[in-house]
């Protein structure tokens, strides 16, 4: 399955039907009179957020929705049928964005929940609405209400805890493999992730959701490789986890590199960051410390050692995030609960 994460939709709800001027005419009835129903009302365009989607690859297959119209009145004091609602079925995370595409109309985080974007037309009243004592013969009706046409943009950005951050082959996916039970692609060459890849973490207990998104370059916010594209899937989460290559030659020239992309895209650069050296199973024990000293000289918090590969670390690493994650975000494992036995009844 291709992972997608904005499209572009256009969607009209349904107009509402008009109302229908009509009069009794049946044989052997003594006094007729208006009896002509209303139209009904037309179909709305409806998003819902659902759990069984993490990509909005069906929105590229489909760009138009279009609700039905309600049907006219007729007489005998019938009402239309009303139209059918339309429903988007989108991913949890899902923003639905106004064309201008700052606009934020809906966000849509929880499962089932729903968000009205287009309302359909109201049915217009028939004839017999119209009836009064000094009007008993009235002969006006009011047309249905058109539906509205807007363009909407899709945007999904992942509900994760943690996101991964750093340059192209810094181990991000090697990491994710190593603590969960997803399986990102990993080799030997840049840009080895393409898209954003989700991971369940547990320690002591609690588990929590990894993104591993793809590689940083310098120059992202100017386009260079593949830019800010997917920065928006860690905007949710709750830290970031900075992996530096520790084999990679220029350790503090990366690092410095990463921040300053991440200072310039903005939205993230408020949340609390955790700095790991990784790769440390291919440097000795005197590059580990000169690097460790000259990485702590210039980040705000403490750095961590650890090699994705082998382990070493990373429990430590996977401590210090949850103890950065809100407790209201973690997933505590159930525990058996004693069961109380239940006392006969007696009278």
């Amino acid at each position: 399955m291709k992972f997608l994460d904005l499209a572009k939709v256009y969607i009209r709800s349904g107009s509402g039907g008009g109302g229908c001027v009509s009069f009794r005419r049946e044989k052997f009835i003594e006094y007729g009179g208006p009896d002509g129903g209303d139209g009904g009302n037309g179909g709305s365009v409806i998003a819902e957020c659902v759990d069984s989607l993490n990509t909005l690859i069906d929105f590229r297959y489909q760009q138009h929705f279009f609700a039905k119209n309600g049907q006219h009145g007729m007489g005998s004091q019938r009402t239309g049928a009303s139209g059918d609602d339309i429903i988007l079925r989108v991913p949890v995370g899902t923003e639905i964005i106004d064309e201008d595409g700052e606009t934020v109309l809906a966000d849509m985080t929880e499962v089932e929940q729903r968000f009205v974007i287009a309302k359909g037309g109201n049915g217009g009243w028939g004839n017999l609405r119209f009836k009064s004592a000094t009007n008993q013969a009235p002969r006006r009706a009011n047309p249905g209400q058109e539906g509205i046409e807007r363009t909407i943009w899709l945007q999904l950005k992942l509900i994760a805890d943690v996101g991964l951050l750093g340059m192209p082959n810094a181990g991000k996916s090697t990491f994710l493999a190593a603590t969960s039970n997803a399986r990102p692609k990993v080799a030997d060459y840049p840009f080895t992730t393409l898209v954003p890849n989700l991971g369940v973490v547990g320690i002591d207990e609690v588990e929590f959701v990894v993104a591993d998104i793809p590689g940083l370059i310098e120059g992202a916010s100017e386009g260079k490789g593949l830019g800010f594209e997917f920065l928006a899937h860690v905007e949710r989460c709750a830290v970031l986890l900075h992996l530096v290559d520790g084999t990679s030659g220029d350790p503090m020239r990366d690092y410095k590199a990463i921040v300053q992309e991440v200072e310039s895209y903005g939205n993230i650069s408020d949340k609390p960051r955790i700095t790991v050296l990784n790769k440390i199973d291919a440097l000795d024990a005197e590059e580990r410390v000169f690097l460790h000293d000259e990485m702590q000289d210039v980040c705000d918090g403490p750095v961590l050692l650890m090699s994705g590969a082998t382990g070493e670390g990373t429990a430590e690493v996977l401590r210090a995030l949850r103890s950065e994650i809100d407790d209201n975000r973690l997933r505590h494992k159930k525990a058996e609960e004693d069961k109380e036995e239940v006392q006969p009844w007696k009278p």
